[in-house]
């Protein structure tokens, strides 16, 4: 693993970059939660030579006992392993088998079985026979962090509160390690052990510094015990024996020594901790007790005025604290795709600054190559919250995302090019707090650092269009939260229909891409107004193309699901044909056409009936407010849609405009209702009676446009946003939440004298509200 590019021919241990593979087993009671399973790299041997396209010198690969040789070495099933080892080995890539990972064994043992450890090194010693070219293992991925949320918080199995179950688990894994590498060392003497766990530190008020000094003695015990580090000397000695367990439980690891040949440190934005004795201070879910303190624990990112630096200084530490040589075995974050690409950023220049400083570090570790399924609950449910990383499977077969594209840039040293690298990440953001900013603690304003290892600010901005509609707003929302340069530009800053205002307005803010959310949005005045909703539509769209692609600039348009005739029974595909049955959907699909034909590149998201927190002239926010007053509400019975939460439609096709990805892709929270059903959906989750709904056929809803009857939606490319229930939840908990700084640049973009075509209509009326929504 020592033979990756590198701009310095003389440094014998260039830094490399690695990959990981999320492949927990973890049991909670009876039940285990697999990420293969979920993730698909379980049936998708395929996936090796997608990981071998990164760039990555060696990757962390499971040959997870659990899955394996459930039922003893005698009847392991080598079949899975022996596919994709070799696969790995023909593709250049160094496989770091991983045996256990945050898993408890087969059903038959668990953390705290005596036999755990004799049993995993019985199934170490398999694998390495089987496999004896195999140089690189971490048996138990982990130890500590495993131990602490199976022994002493109670979340894994055996579900244990207490500090000796805690111990107990701790001192069973780690003997699983030395006793899984002697067997392996018995077949393959090179054997090389990388021992991971996580590395974090904890800051704290005056009055919890004990607690704090103990908890950063704490994240050590792991590698302690394997370096033959722990006797009475040791800082947590009396801790240690105070649970009941025999002293020579801890000094046979002195007898019995094994110091790892790389230690893995795993870091997560979770990893620096915040401890205040004012409880009160921060949301509940942060408060509990600390020796017996009422406190709050929470994310140093989320409580300090000041940042931390990051990973550095802890590498700092442990290499002084060890003397061995260190690998970044795991580096992710489930965040909003660019504060993906910035935290990697970090992560490797932090990892450069650190070698440059002294300490021995062979490489970063991009963890999650598949992204990760319910990390949010500790992988306790199966609620389906995906994280994607590299690759994100919730397409037919894993699609790169951006993450993959700067893997490679790192990989082969190249310049790194995305222009959103050039922001600082939510956790350096003034956003960040959940609490009231705390004083950075004096001890740590030596070390904190300004995000000097982010490439900086200035970056090249994103256009949008329709300045005062619904979606066009939202969008400059969302890229204010989510920290990308963007411009809002209303029709007389930049007219699509006039190539000359396009050309302008593009040599003026010099954008990566454009979002393009302007357009005539009136179903039923467009059939005798043909010449305008064509212009607007399809024209400017194709006007806007053409200069897109000219100047390499990545763009986002907007279709709708009035292409379709409504004909078919099931949910309508990308691919499935088009047949408009009025004007305005006949603009949308020619101009589908015209954008492509001009712009390969381009992105056109199909969408439909739009609901979300900030646009009062919605159809469920009419509904509701309906519904409150006591008052009817009017609508179509006979037509089904897929309604779209407007948050998850932008947050998606910023991270699709980031992925730089094309071509047509339906967008909507998945399900078809009827605009009837929608509203009875909406106030059943807010608790507010209905009875006054009247749900009537389309034919009685006075259109003058033609309309399809069912025009839901799926996507054959990927289903990227949540189900309807879960935006509707999400959107009754944000509904009366005001951005008061946002609110003010709404208010001036409404007092602006409206232009022709550009902006919603104002529904006055139920029924207008239903017509206003269909557009």
């Amino acid at each position: 693993m020592n033979s990756t590019k590198s701009t310095n021919s003389h440094d014998p241990h260039p830094l490399q970059l690695w990959g990981g593979l999320e492949c927990t087993v973890n049991r909670v009671r009876d039940d285990y939660f697999h990420q293969l399973d979920r993730n698909g790299h379980a049936t998708r041997p395929a996936d090796i030579e997608r990981f071998a396209s990164l760039g990555i010198r060696a990757i962390r690969y499971p040959i997870i006992w659990e899955r394996t040789a459930p039922d003893g070495v005698d009847q392991a099933d080598w079949s899975w392993p022996d596919e994709r080892l070799n696969a790995l080995r023909e593709a250049g890539v160094t496989p770091i088998a991983g045996l256990v990972h945050h898993g408890s064994g087969p059903r038959h043992t668990s953390l705290v079985d005596p036999a755990f450890a004799e049993q995993l090194a019985e199934y170490a010693g398999a694998v390495a026979a089987r496999y004896p070219w195999l140089e690189y293992y971490t048996p138990v991925n982990e130890p500590c962090t495993t131990a602490r949320f199976a022994g002493l918080y109670g979340v894994w199995y055996p579900h244990g509160r207490d500090d000796r179950t805690f111990i107990e688990a701790l001192l069973v894994q780690c003997r699983a390690v030395v006793l899984s590498m002697r067997a392996i060392r018995a077949v393959n003497p090179n054997a090389k052990l990388v021992q991971t766990d996580d590395l974090g530190k904890t800051y704290s008020t005056p009055e919890l510094a004990h607690v704090a000094e103990f908890y950063n003695e704490r994240r050590w015990l792991a590698w302690d015990l394997l370096c033959g580090m722990v006797g009475p000397e040791h800082p947590l000695w009396s801790y240690l024996t105070k649970t009941g367990i025999a002293e020579d439980e801890f000094l046979w690891f002195r007898e019995n020594p094994c110091p790892p040949d790389i230690i893995g440190v795993n870091y997560y934005v979770t990893s620096e901790r915040w401890l205040d004795h004012r409880p009160d201070r921060y949301p509940a879910h942060h408060r509990g007790m600390a020796d017996g303190i009422p406190c709050a624990d929470i994310e140093a990112s989320r409580a300090l005025a000041t940042p931390t630096a990051g990973i550095a200084p802890l590498l700092s530490e442990i290499w002084e604290r060890y003397r061995i040589p260190l690998a970044i075995t795991e580096a992710h974050i489930d965040a909003n795709r660019e504060d993906q690409l910035r935290w990697l950023l970090e992560i490797w220049e932090a990892a450069k600054e650190s070698r440059h400083n002294g300490v021995d570090l062979r490489a970063v570790t991009v963890w999650s190559l598949l992204g990760s399924f319910d990390w949010n609950s500790l992988v306790t449910q199966n609620r389906g919250y995906y994280e994607p990383g590299p690759f994100d499977v919730r397409s037919p077969e894993p699609r790169p995302t951006a993450l993959a594209r700067m893997m490679r840039e790192l990989a082969s040293s190249q310049p790194l090019s995305h222009p959103v690298l050039r922001g600082q990440g939510w956790w350096r953001r003034p956003g960040r707090f959940l609490c009231p900013p705390v004083a950075t603690p004096a001890a740590l304003t030596s070390i904190t650092a300004d995000g000097h290892t982010v490439v900086g600010t200035g970056s090249r901005p994103i256009l949008i269009t329709g300045a005062s509609g619904t979606l066009g707003r939202a969008f400059a929302r969302l890229c204010r939260k989510r920290n990308l340069a963007y411009r809002l530009l209303s029709r007389q800053d930049m007219d699509i229909t006039d190539a000359e205002s396009v050309e302008r307005a593009l040599a003026h803010h010099q954008p990566w891409a454009v979002v393009n959310t302007a357009g005539y949005v009136r179903v039923d005045e467009a059939e005798n107004d043909v010449e305008r909703c064509m212009r607007e539509n399809a024209i400017g769209p194709a006007i806007l193309a053409a200069a897109c692609a000219r100047h390499g600039i990545h763009l986002t348009t907007f279709s709708s699901d009035l292409v379709f005739d409504g004909a078919q029974d099931s949910p309508y595909l990308e691919s499935s044909a088009v047949a408009p049955l009025n004007v305005y959907g006949r603009s949308k699909a020619e101009a589908e056409q015209r954008v492509l034909d001009k712009h390969p590149g381009a992105l056109v998201v199909r969408t439909s009936a739009f609901f979300g927190p900030w646009d009062k002239h919605n159809f469920v926010t009419l509904a509701l407010q309906a519904f409150e007053r006591g008052e009817p509400f009017t609508a179509a019975s006979d037509m089904v849609v897929s309604p779209t939460y407007v948050p998850d439609l932008v947050h998606a096709c910023l991270d699709l405009a980031i992925d730089g990805e094309a071509g047509i892709w339906h967008l909507s929270n998945a399900g078809g209702v009827s605009w009837a059903e929608l509203a009875l959906k909406a106030a059943q989750a807010a608790g507010i009676d209905a009875s006054r709904l009247e749900a009537k056929p389309a034919a009685h809803c006075g259109f003058v446009a033609a309309r399809p009857g069912y025009t839901a939606m799926s996507s054959e490319r990927g289903i990227l946003l949540p189900a309807l229930d879960n935006a509707l939840a999400r959107y009754l908990e944000l509904r009366k939440q005001e951005d008061p700084e946002m609110e003010e640049l709404i208010r001036a973009m409404e007092t602006r004298q409206p232009v022709a075509g550009e902006g919603r209509q104002m529904a006055e009326t139920p029924v207008e509200a239903f017509q206003a929504q269909r557009s």
